[in-house]
């Protein structure tokens, strides 16, 4: 009696560890970092370099300012590089930015959100899931989080509407070859107001490239919805100009741990480093 008293104890304190262990795996596999790097000759569409799971799909955050870009000055809402200067929201934030006029220019180089959901506001569900449709972004999701009703604004940001690297790349040839579903200007003046940076290679590659991207940051998303700080996402997407050639590239990393530094920063300071040794025919 004693002993299958022993016995029954040890299998019940093992089926407790197991219940406890068991999430605490599932946790820690989902909590390795996750890299994808695609760059492809952006006339052939011939790949350089492709390394990772780079056909999943994940939230675009603001790198999703590329094609509400297109929409927004397909639709002439946008003007040029400098008009229009909508107002910030102060009441709704700290950030410097959120209380200063803002033009496309600055929304592209500094990433403001509010800006993002003035537009579409402008464009309203209609227009805006029309454009989405027509350039066939991602998955075509713009319902948003279950239950809240904010898919016109919220959609691309850690939310319902997402995309993979490969798709981010195919688009971008698109823009450049002006092959998308907008008008010629608006590909034009997309193109114009996006940051540029230099991938410096020491001279070891073949010289420096001439780059124009956008970052993407945020945080996956836990069962109950909440932003996992853990998990940070950041990407850098655009294309690449040396010696007449030109490349597009997807950078996507998805992190294992918290970090000071945001997703789209390391992503983008990762592929300038990276360019030139993977950017070779």
């Amino acid at each position: 009696m004693f002993g299958r008293w022993r016995v029954t104890k040890a299998i019940c304190i093992g089926l407790v560890l197991g219940a406890v262990t068991a999430p605490l795996a599932a946790r820690s596999a989902r909590a390795d970092k996750t890299v994808c790097t695609v760059v492809l000759d952006a006339e052939s569409g011939r790949a350089l370099h492709r390394q990772g799971p780079c056909d999943q799909r994940f939230s675009p955050a603001s790198t999703f300012k590329i094609p509400l870009a297109l929409m927004g000055y397909d639709a002439g809402i946008l003007e040029d590089e400098h008009r229009p200067q909508w107002e910030g929201r102060p009441e709704s934030s700290t950030n410097p930015a959120d209380t200063r006029r803002i033009d496309p220019t600055d929304w592209e180089r500094d990433s403001i959100v509010w800006y993002s959901q003035a537009l579409t506001r402008k464009l309203g569900m209609a227009r805006f899931q029309g454009y989405v449709d027509r350039l066939g972004y991602g998955n075509r999701d713009l319902s948003g989080a279950p239950g809240k009703n904010n898919g016109l604004t919220h959609a691309w940001l850690m939310s319902s509407l997402t995309i993979s690297p490969d798709e981010q790349v195919q688009m971008l040839r698109r823009l450049l070859a002006r092959g998308l579903p907008v008008s010629r200007r608006a590909q034009d003046m997309t193109a114009a107001i996006l940051p540029q940076f230099t991938a410096e290679d020491g001279g070891r590659f073949g010289g420096a490239w001439t780059v124009w991207g956008k970052t993407g940051s945020g945080w996956m998303r836990d069962a109950a919805g909440r932003p996992d700080r853990n998990r940070p996402l950041g990407w850098f997407v655009g294309w690449a100009e040396r010696g007449g050639g030109r490349i597009v590239f997807a950078r996507l990393e998805l992190g294992d741990h918290a970090s000071d530094t945001p997703g789209g920063r390391a992503a983008r300071d990762a592929l300038l480093a990276e360019l030139p040794s993977v950017a070779r025919p």
